[in-house]
């Protein structure tokens, strides 16, 4: 399923029109991005948990050459599925 996949689902689902549908699905994910931009923690009862591991700078090793590199720091974005999500995925 594509992201033009889903909004015909949640229009049909719905009962709205596929605009009304991607006003809606780009507004949730737009909530998600900008939580987890500032370092929040995005819980849905049921489907996930969504949150931002911090990884420290370290050093790694360019494995063409053999040459010691930096990795810089970053944030990285977890999903853990939510037990229903887990169950209706190992139907």
């Amino acid at each position: 399923m594509n992201k033009g996949d889903l909004i015909k689902a949640i229009a049909d689902n719905s009962g709205i029109t596929k605009a009304q549908a991607t006003d809606a699905l780009a507004a949730v994910l737009d909530g998600i991005s900008d939580a987890l931009a500032a370092g929040d923690k995005v819980t849905l009862i049921g489907f996930g948990t969504f949150s931002v591991n911090e990884r420290a700078a370290r050093t790694g090793r360019n494995p063409a050459t053999g040459k010691v590199i930096k990795i810089a720091a970053k944030r990285q974005v977890k999903f853990k599925a939510g037990k229903a999500l887990d169950d209706s995925a190992n139907k």
